[in-house]
Formats: structure tokens, sequence, C-alpha cells
């Protein structure tokens, strides 16, 4: 366990805009970063890279990247992210219903590992960049799945019930919109060029512009009179 002076902290880091500008503002708050990625299956693996750059960018105390087979070859599947199923690109409403991408329990078994490693590490405090304003619909990112998730936490953790602390699940982008996200990150000297957001990028990395990662974000920059540094296909 780190006995490091800074008050440690467990940073879920997928290598997007929302996860990144959660890292920064946990690092702005003083806390000492334990960035933890997963690969789980998914088909945009490019996210990784960006997240091991991101990480290195924002100081990150360690980053840990975390196999786990969420696909169909590892018997789970029934999602567009990891398996063989079109990405939806449309001009459609998002957030209209719970899209193909979601996958089935990812963020109970991303935030399941965090607890564990949270315990390991000496950190009671677990940052996560879900968002409940213009996103997806998907229901592991709601107010009600966190405030649930962090009770759990606190009933099922040697440390919590032998009094050590107290867990607390921290969502601080939850409430806010995809262009106050980008302002937040922006003053906080984010660079998004190093994040990867599209779930359907061509060989070379290179966002498609119509799924609806890339939509929210372009729509995101928009909001915040920002110039996206990304490159798209289209």
């Amino acid at each position: 366990m780190t006995t490091d002076a800074k008050k440690q902290a467990v940073v879920l880091l997928s290598g997007g805009l929302d996860s990144a500008t959660t890292l920064a503002i946990a690092r702005d708050k003083g806390f000492a970063c334990h960035a933890l990625s997963f690969d789980y299956g998914q088909r945009h693996r490019f996210e990784l890279q960006a997240a091991a750059r991101v990480a290195a960018a924002n100081g990150a105390a360690d980053h840990r990247v975390v196999k786990i087979d969420l696909s169909a070859s590892g018997g789970f599947g029934h999602s567009a992210l990891t398996d063989a199923i079109a990405v939806p690109k449309s001009e459609e409403p998002i957030g209209q219903g719970i899209p193909v991408t979601y996958v089935p329990a990812r963020n109970t078994i991303f935030l399941s590992i965090a607890l564990g490693y949270a315990e390991v590490v000496g950190a009671f405090d677990i940052l996560i960049g879900v968002k409940a304003v213009d996103y997806s619909g998907y229901p592991d990112c709601r107010p009600a799945f966190i405030k649930a998730f962090e009770k759990l936490a606190n009933l099922a953790t040697a440390v919590a019930v032998e009094g050590k602390g107290h867990f607390k699940i921290h969502a601080p982008l939850i409430e806010m919109t995809k262009g106050q996200i980008i302002r937040t990150g922006l003053a906080l000297g984010v660079d998004y060029s190093l994040t990867h957001s599209c779930y359907d990028p061509d060989e070379n990395g290179i966002s498609c512009h119509q799924c609806d990662s890339c939509r929210l974000r372009l729509t995101g920059f928009a909001q915040a009179g920002a110039t996206d540094p990304l490159e798209y296909q289209v």
C-alpha cells in the first residue's frame, strides 16, 4: 500500500475526452492519480493508446491496463463496441433508448475492479467520467447508479467495514454538458489532441465523424466555441 503524502485516487481512464477531463480535475484537486484503463475486447482499440498518452501528459502516478474480454469471443458480447454489430450512424436524436453500443454492465465491472485497486493503493476516492446530460442513454451513467455503487463500496470492502475510511465515487462531469466539459478541460490545460472518442475509426485511427460519440464530441466543441484538434474522415 502506498504511503505517498498526497491523497490517493483511482481514476478510470478510457482515453476519451470525458475521462481525460476527469483526470485533469483529479490532478487539480491535488490527488495522486492512479489511472486505470481496460482492454475489454473493444473494437476501437486506439483509445488505449490515447489513454497512455493522456496519463503521461497529466502526470498520473501510474497507469495500469487491465485485460478482461467482454466480447463474444470471451463469452459475453452483445454490443457494437465489442462484436460484429454495426455502429449506428445517423442524424437521429441521441439518447432515445439504450443503443447497441451499450456494453452489458461495463461500468459496474470497471468500478468493481477500480474498487479492488483502490484498496491496494490506499485510495478512498474513485473518479469516473460518466455524464447524464446530452449522452448516449447508458443506464450505468446515471446519478442513481453512482450513488448505489458508492453504498456498495462501503459495504463490500475490508477497509470500509473496519472503519479505516469511507469510499467516495466522484462523477464530476455527470451534470455537465459536453461544451461545459470541454471548457473545463481547456481551462485545466487538457490537450484534446491526445484523446480518442470515435466508436468506429478507420484502420489509421481516424474518427468516423458520424457515430454518437463523434457527434457528441463535435457538438461539444461547437458549444465551447473551440476547434476539435482531431482529424475526421468527412
